[in-house]
């Protein structure tokens, strides 16, 4: 009876560590996409501010694709930080959950 108990128990320990392992390499990969999103983010921001340094000392007539696609850096600026916010939270909810 005893050792029936015990082999029971060693084996619901195996299952947990195994489903540890399983969760340590999700959040390794997460942190990898974590900083995959940072460095995307922060190109993103550099080159939203050096469009926006160039666009103040141009004439007040600008280039319509100009702005187009300063647009289109800003939205993926703001998605990128989205995407950040998102993967952080993530994070957190299952550093939680350790």
């Amino acid at each position: 009876q005893n050792e029936k108990e015990l082999q029971n128990v060693l084996k619901q320990q195996e299952e947990k560590m195994l489903q540890l392992i399983d969760k340590s390499g999700e959040v390794t990969r997460l942190k990898g996409e974590i900083s995959q999103l940072k460095r995307s983010l922060q190109r993103a921001e550099t080159e939203a501010k050096v469009l926006w340094e160039e666009m103040r000392g141009q004439q007040p007539k600008v280039d319509a694709t100009y702005v187009q696609e300063r647009v289109l850096l800003r939205q993926e600026a703001d998605k990128l930080r989205l995407l950040l916010l998102e993967k952080e939270n993530e994070n957190l909810l299952l550093s939680d959950k350790y």
